[in-house]
C-alpha cells in the first residue's frame, strides 16, 4: 500500500492499450505494437480500480494520489471520473504542436517536493506509475536519502527505470482487473 502516488496517465493509458493489443492478438509482441503503432482502442483503465490497486480501500491512509495529464476540451468529462476515484488532478495544456509537455517534470518535481517537505523515509512508500527512464535521476537521489520508491507499470517499462526502483510491480497480469 502506498502513501504517495504519482501517475503519468497518458503513458499508462497508451501503453496499456499496446499491452492489450498483444493480449488480443492484434500484435505478435509489445515491440511490434510499439513500432507499428498498434493499439487496442477498446481498452480503458478504470480510475476507481487503479486507485484501489495503488492505494488500497481506505482513502484516509493515502497522503497524495496525483494523476497528471493533458487538459481536455471543455466538454470532456474524463477527469471528473478520476477525481471521484480519489485522484488529485494536475493538468497541463498541450503545446502548439498538440504534444503533451511538462508531465514528467511535473511529476518529478511534486514527488521530490513531497518527499523532502512531508515524507518520512522510514515509513512512507512513494509510488511512481510511469515507464520511461526520465525518472531515474529522481529515483536515484531519493533512494540515496533512504526513500522507498516503487515503480508500477506495464512489464515493458524501461529496464533502467525498473532497476532504479526500490521495487518494480508489473501491471501486465492485472490488465483485465484494471479494465473499465
Amino acid at each position: 500500500m502506498a502513501d504517495y502516488v504519482y501517475v503519468d496517465n497518458s503513458n499508462l493509458y497508451i501503453e496499456g492499450r499496446r499491452v492489450s493489443a498483444v493480449t488480443q492478438g492484434l500484435a505478435d509482441n509489445i515491440f511490434e505494437a510499439m513500432n507499428e503503432g498498434i493499439l487496442d482502442h477498446g481498452y480503458t483503465i478504470s480510475f476507481g480500480k487503479l486507485h484501489e490497486f495503488l492505494c488500497g480501500t481506505d482513502k484516509r491512509t493515502i497522503k497524495r494520489a496525483a494523476l497528471f495529464g493533458s487538459r481536455p476540451p471543455p466538454n470532456d468529462g474524463i477527469w471528473t471520473f478520476a477525481q471521484k476515484a480519489g485522484f488529485e488532478l494536475h493538468l497541463e495544456d498541450r503545446n502548439i504542436k498538440n504534444k503533451e509537455k511538462k508531465i514528467d517534470t511535473g511529476i518529478a518535481t511534486l514527488l521530490t517536493k513531497d518527499a523532502y517537505k512531508s515524507g518520512d523515509p522510514h515509513d512512507d512508500v512513494f509510488v511512481l506509475v510511469a515507464g520511461d527512464a526520465d525518472y531515474v535521476p529522481t529515483i536515484n537521489e531519493l533512494k540515496k536519502d533512504g526513500y522507498f520508491v516503487e515503480v508500477v507499470f506495464w512489464d515493458h517499462a524501461s529496464k533502467e527505470l525498473r532497476e532504479a526502483a526500490s521495487r518494480f510491480v508489473g501491471l501486465n497480469k492485472h490488465l483485465e482487473n484494471l479494465r473499465l
